[in-house]
């Protein structure tokens, strides 16, 4: 499997404003925000989409999902609400290919997103 710039960034190969760091995940500010708080929520295991994902890592997505309660709750966003996102290959948005969850807050969302 080919090394993405989150591969490069988790080994500190790159530098990038990391915000939170465990043995599972580096959360970093996408350079790109689309919200006040937009956090993108790494795995450190190298799965390139979700369509990647087994049954071996429910308890992965779990954590994931918990941390990024954990981190809206720390950043202030969890009362007026939050959205998490996973975008799933190029027609879903996913721009680099090796899973990863967005954490955005800070504004009010509509619906339908965009």
């Amino acid at each position: 499997m080919e090394d993405t710039i989150f591969d490069k960034i988790i080994r500190k190969e790159i530098p990038a404003k990391i915000v939170y760091e465990d043995d599972d995940f580096i959360v970093i500010n996408d350079v790109n925000p689309q919200a006040p708080i937009h956090l993108l929520i790494i795995p450190k295991a190298q799965i390139p989409t979700l369509n990647d994902a087994t049954d071996e890592h429910q308890l992965l997505f779990g954590k994931m999902i918990l941390l990024g309660k954990q981190l809206a709750k720390q950043y202030g966003i969890a009362d007026n609400g939050y959205r998490l996102v996973l975008n799933v290959n190029n027609d879903g948005g996913q721009t680099v290919l090796h899973i990863h969850m967005h954490l955005l807050g800070g504004r009010e969302f509509g619906w339908p997103p965009g």
